[in-house]
């Protein structure tokens, strides 16, 4: 197997190589150990699966711009690989990310802020990653943290995780897309509640209101069930599997009459994939597929 990790460099030149270790639940598939990143470790715990874990533990993965240059250049790495499939996102059991990096942005002017686009690449997982992520939240998912997981695919978490977005108690509201993705998830007048008061709330919630699709009792379980839906996914047709997350995610910004539209030409597309003819063949002759990706 292709050992993509060789392929991944940091975009910042003066990031360190990073000698920090994956918790033991998420086990390195690549043959090198090597970690060419300083805010971030990056692996592949199984075939067809890679992870990202933020690893910024002095400041409970607080979410700064030399992070996300990372993730970004990390993600889009994984992207590209033939060999990755879904890609999980994680942090550490006390915390996915605590917040934003208020120390960096703190005496940003208006002028500065808007005319560099300021936190806009936070959001480049959304418009520039075709593979499905899968968000691990454990312990705090706070501000920034909480847009960030709420950005994936599919988020799951502990019970006892901590989710918020408490930007009113610093002056500010939340810019990475909280105000919007969150008030879709649990309705306006949760979101409004929780983002006017700064109030936080648990990962049982989380579930309850439909923020995660499931919830786990403990950080290992988290791990375990973040690595077996990923290697399900992996299973599958990549051609399938990308034409599923686009009409999802289109879902989110058309109506109804127009989604469907959209969904019907994209399936009426992957008619021109092997993979539909494989898939198809298979179920008949019942026999298990075997994908081309293709």
């Amino acid at each position: 197997m292709m050992n993509i990790l060789k392929t991944i460099r940091p975009m910042a030149s003066q990031f360190r190589t990073s000698t920090t270790t994956l918790p033991a639940i998420t086990r390195s598939f690549s043959a090198s150990p090597s970690r060419p990143y300083e805010f971030i470790e990056a692996s592949e715990p199984k075939p067809g699966v890679a992870q990202i874990t933020l690893s910024r533990p002095k400041a409970l993965n607080a979410l700064s711009t030399p992070l996300i240059t990372e993730l970004n250049d990390a993600l889009l790495a994984f992207d590209k690989s033939p060999n990755t499939s879904a890609i999980i996102l994680t942090g550490s059991q006390k915390a996915f990310a605590a917040g934003a990096d208020i120390k960096e942005m703190s005496t940003l002017t208006f002028s500065e802020a808007y005319t560099t686009s300021f936190i806009e690449s936070w959001s480049s997982l959304t418009t520039l990653i075709k593979k499905p992520i899968i968000a691990a939240v454990s312990g705090h998912a706070l501000g920034g943290g909480c847009e960030l997981a709420l950005m994936c695919d599919i988020l799951y978490c502990t019970s006892s995780a901590n989710f918020g977005q408490p930007e009113i108690k610093l002056g500010t509201i939340p810019g990475a897309g909280g105000s919007q993705r969150l008030t879709r998830a649990i309705g306006k007048a949760r979101a409004m509640d929780l983002i006017l008061t700064g109030k936080s709330f648990s990962g049982t919630q989380a579930g309850e209101w439909g923020v995660a699709a499931k919830v786990f009792g403990s950080y290992e379980d988290l791990m375990e069930g973040a690595l077996g839906t990923a290697e399900t996914i992996a299973g599958y047709s990549k051609v399938a599997v990308m034409g599923a997350k686009e009409v999802v995610n289109k879902s989110q910004d058309l109506g109804i009459r127009d989604g469907v539209e959209y969904e019907r030409r994209v399936f009426h597309g992957i008619f021109g994939s092997e993979d539909q003819k494989i898939g198809m063949k298979a179920f008949a002759e019942k026999k298990k597929a075997e994908w081309t990706h293709k």
